[in-house]
């Protein structure tokens, strides 16, 4: 005996829903609010499934005095070094670097997964995320850093910038 297949009338939503990308994305902006950093503040959240897997923000190491805390600043902007240049001398962590780490402590893998950020990555993270094997990076803002794009289409991962209100 087989039963019928009930069909069931499907309504539009009388809320407003974001799409997914809105969804996340404000997300990663409620996560840049954790940032200590003084020149920009980043956040990310990294998805598979819809589901959230880690999120990030830009600051320095735990243990490590955050620039704001220090009578001396932030020394890239005392020293007048334009974004994107010179991050070596950055005592903090990008927002995706710490998504990322954050996974790793708790043994999350991060294959086939998502990443919404706040802004486009620099080009250290964009590596970070090819090995993470993150599939496609969304973000809001640009950052000044070519080579991070180059790499992303060289190695396939979808990327795309998404304005949102």
């Amino acid at each position: 005996m087989t039963k019928a297949k009930k069909e069931v009338e499907v309504l539009e939503s009388p809320f407003n829903r974001p799409d997914w990308d809105t969804y996340f994305l404000r997300i990663a902006k409620l996560v840049a609010q954790r940032s200590t950093c003084m020149r920009r503040h980043v956040g990310a959240v990294i998805i598979r499934e819809n589901r959230i897997l880690a999120t990030g923000y830009n600051g320095a190491p735990n243990g490590i005095t955050h620039c704001f805390q220090r009578k001396d600043g932030c020394l890239r902007e005392s020293l007048k070094i334009p974004s994107g240049q010179r991050q070596e001398l950055c005592r903090g962590l990008h927002a995706e670097q710490n998504a990322i780490l954050q996974a790793s402590a708790f043994g999350v893998s991060l294959k086939n997964s998502e990443i919404y950020v706040t802004h486009q990555p620099c080009v250290t993270c964009a590596k970070m995320i090819i090995n993470a094997g993150i599939k496609r990076v969304v973000f809001l803002g640009e950052y000044p850093d070519e080579l991070s794009i180059e790499m992303l289409n060289e190695c396939g991962i979808s990327y795309e910038r998404i304005e949102i209100d």
